[in-house]
Formats: structure tokens, C-alpha cells, sequence
């Protein structure tokens, strides 16, 4: 299966500056996503799915409809739109490159070498969509709609491949948490869907961390530093010594798989106020609360030392979604045969993160994440393999031939 389609669409779609932004409450958060969005629904016209629409806040719908007589589950195909804002994401200018092995130059001022890239070891021989080293690329997620529309364009370019009704839904705003905020699971349709938003090539995942964000507010007392014995106290000092009550092995630069974390996000402060800003990770659903307990008790603890001076909110964010999918692993089961059926190897890996699935699947909707083949995402060493994105149009259209086997 030759799909050629999928690199064309892929250099289309990252030359659109789509970058979300964190700062903002509306969905979408930047008005540059309806670009994406309006040219998707114009391209998912001219190819003749149906039920095509963009709402208000930005998401794609669309049906490719089935051509089997007999009733099939409906498959969903979600891929995100926008990426990420944390590098620079206008201007992308994406590099073909043939690569034979090495150090990869991509500018004077970014070299991916193996030694920090080991993986690069086993790309020898591929043709690589690159950064020119100014931007990220945006293969997060773009690989997931470019794959997605070229499934779509070969399903209906071969109708002698059976296939039950296909849901297709292309989201804002997922690189900032909102991606499901305004989702339309009811009126989407389907029984079970998949995001492509992954990694290498064979990667299925469907358990991500439990998620929150916490805020610490510190008040503290100024007063002139000439006449302070006794008398100041300092919000920085007070944050800090909370920060440096968490347990060090806890933090992400030493956490890998199953184990979860604090993030020390960002921090400001004066003598007289400070703030911490935390995200909180892990997958098991028990150590998630009990990390949020102990960052309570932390400032429980300060306050009896220092007076009611440290408040901490919590906001729960995402939860787990192998809760919801671990009922339903014939649905994971499904894809690891698709891909073993076109001569791929499927792994199962744990998101540390999360995705649209995240959230879908506690709406009502499971959605396990599939391979697109990228790698370095969110940066300017972002890359993905030309042949991995292959391989994850031709996961889709095995998986939507493949259901309509199924009894």
C-alpha cells in the first residue's frame, strides 16, 4: 500500500501556524486554528464525506459513510489541529532529508547527534520530514491529520475494502488541556474511536497519568530590611522551603513509565507574595490523591510554623484512561492485529501525559492513542520518518476493514 498522498497533505498543513495559547479561556484559544480548520473541512468536501461541518469553536466533523449492508461498530479518527506553544511554531519551513546515518545537522545552531539521540540509529535509510532548526514542525499532531485524510482518500479510492461508518473529528486546543472542553460525543456517533497523536511506529497507548494543576500562595510580611529581625517574613523564602519539602526522586527528571511527579511549572514572588504553580502526575489513581494530600500537608505544616500563611488550590485536570478502556480491550486488541496484519510489531506503552482520549473516554467515549512515528515533538529537533506516517494511514484502513469482520 503506496500512499504518497500523506507526505504532500503533511507539508501543507505544518506550514499553518496553528499554535495554541495557555493564556487565553476561549476554545480555540487563537483564532489561527479556523485557518486548519476551514481548509479540512473544505478538502473533506471535495473528497465527498458527509455530515462535514466546523462549529464555533473550531472542531472538524465528518462521516465517510459505510459500504458493508450489515451493522458494524462506527469508529471515530480524532487528531488534534493546534501545536504546541512551547517553541516557536510560525514560519515552520519543513527539510526533506535523506539520512545515511550520523549526526543530523539541521542549522548551525541544531545538530541532533546520536549520542543524545540514540534513536537516530535506527532511522538510517529514511527519508525524514526535519525543522530547519528555527521551529518545531508539528508533526503533534498533524502527522495524526494528514494520516487520517490520506485513510479517508484511499478508503474511498479502493471501495472493494469494506468498512463500516467512520467518524472523523479534528480538534483545537488539545496542547493546552481544552481540547474536549466543547466535544460533541452524542452527536459524534461513535462507539469507540481512536486518536493517532503517538509515537514510533507500533506504540498503542491506552493509560495515561491521572492530571491537576496546583496553585501555592504565599503572604508574606514586608517591612524595611534594616528592621526586620523578627518581624519579616519572607514569601520567597516560605515558597521555596515548600518547594524543597517535596520528595526530589518525585520530580520528572527522574521519573520514567509508571512512576508520577511534581512539576514546578513556574514561581513569582516578592518579599510580601509569592506563587508556585505545580502540575501533579501519576497514573495510579491512589498516589495521584495522595500527592495532592501531601502537598496540603506541606503547607499545613508552614502554617503552623509561620502563622495562615499559605493556601493551596488544586484543580483536577484529566483522569486515566485505562479506567474506561480496560473494559473494552477489544478495542486495543483490534489495532494490535491491524498492525500485526501489514507487518508491523505493536507495543504497548503508558502515556506520561495525556491526550483527547484522555478526557473522551471518561465522556463516554474510549479512545486508546495510536502510533503517527514522530519524534522530539514540541521543539526544534521535532522529526517524523516519510515511511511511519505510511504505516499509520495503513493502521487506520486495516483497523476500519478489519471491524467489519469482527462478530
Amino acid at each position: 500500500m503506496t500512499t504518497p498522498d500523506v507526505l504532500e497533505r503533511f507539508l501543507r498543513y505544518v506550514k499553518m501556524d496553528t499554535q495554541s495559547a495557555p493564556d487565553q479561556d476561549t476554545v480555540p484559544s487563537t483564532k489561527k486554528q479556523f485557518d486548519l480548520a476551514r481548509l479540512l473541512e473544505q478538502e473533506l468536501n471535495e473528497m465527498g464525506l458527509t455530515d462535514v461541518k466546523v462549529d464555533e469553536h473550531g472542531y472538524v466533523y465528518a462521516t465517510l459513510a459505510k459500504n458493508v449492508e450489515r451493522d458494524v461498530p462506527k469508529i471515530g479518527w480524532i487528531a488534534h489541529m493546534d501545536t504546541a506553544p512551547d517553541y516557536s511554531g510560525k514560519d515552520v519551513n519543513p527539510q526533506l532529508v535523506e539520512y545515511t546515518g550520523g549526526d543530523l545537522s539541521l542549522s548551525a545552531d541544531a545538530v541532533l547527534t546520536v549520542a543524545d539521540f540514540p534513536f537516530l540509529d535506527d532511522l538510517q535509510g529514511e527519508t525524514l520530514v526535519t525543522t530547519d532548526g528555527t521551529t518545531l514542525l508539528g508533526a503533534d499532531n498533524k502527522a495524526g491529520v494528514a494520516a487520517i485524510m490520506s485513510a479517508m482518500k484511499h478508503l474511498l479510492a479502493h471501495p472493494e475494502i469494506p468498512h463500516g461508518d467512520l467518524k472523523i473529528a479534528f480538534t483545537p486546543d488539545e496542547e493546552v488541556g481544552r481540547g474536549a472542553d466543547f466535544f460533541d460525543v452524542e452527536g459524534f456517533g461513535a462507539d469507540f474511536a481512536y486518536t493517532v497523536d503517538g509515537g514510533p511506529v507500533g506504540e498503542i497507548t491506552y493509560e495515561s497519568f491521572n492530571a491537576a494543576s496546583a496553585t501555592v500562595r504565599v503572604r508574606g510580611n514586608s517591612i524595611h530590611p534594616g528592621h526586620a529581625k523578627d518581624v519579616m517574613v519572607n514569601a520567597q523564602i516560605v515558597a521555596m522551603e515548600l518547594f524543597q519539602m517535596l520528595p526530589v526522586a518525585q520530580r520528572p527528571e527522574h521519573t520514567e513509565n509508571y512512576e508520577g511527579f511534581y512539576l514546578l511549572h513556574h514561581m513569582e514572588g516578592t518579599v510580601e507574595e509569592a506563587e508556585l504553580h505545580f502540575i501533579i502526575r501519576d497514573h495510579d489513581r491512589a498516589l495521584f490523591e495522595q500527592k495532592k494530600e501531601f502537598l496540603h500537608a506541606c503547607a499545613t505544616l508552614l502554617n503552623e510554623k509561620y502563622g495562615e500563611r499559605v493556601t493551596v488550590e488544586t484543580k483536577d485536570t484529566y483522569y486515566n484512561m485505562g479506567e474506561k478502556i480496560a473494559p473494552r480491550m477489544e478495542i486495543v486488541r483490534l489495532a494490535e492485529e491491524a498492525m500485526q496484519e501489514i507487518g508491523l510489531t505493536p507495543f504497548v506503552e503508558p502515556i506520561r501525559g495525556g491526550t483527547d482520549g484522555s478526557r473522551l473516554s471518561f465522556m463516554g467515549l474510549p479512545t486508546p492513542n495510536l502510533f503517527t512515528g514522530g519524534y522530539n515533538y514540541h521543539g526544534k529537533y521535532e522529526l517524523i520518518p516519510v515511511s511511519s506516517m505510511e504505516k499509520a494511514v495503513a493502521t487506520i484502513v486495516k483497523i476500519a476493514e478489519n471491524n467489519t469482520k469482527q462478530k
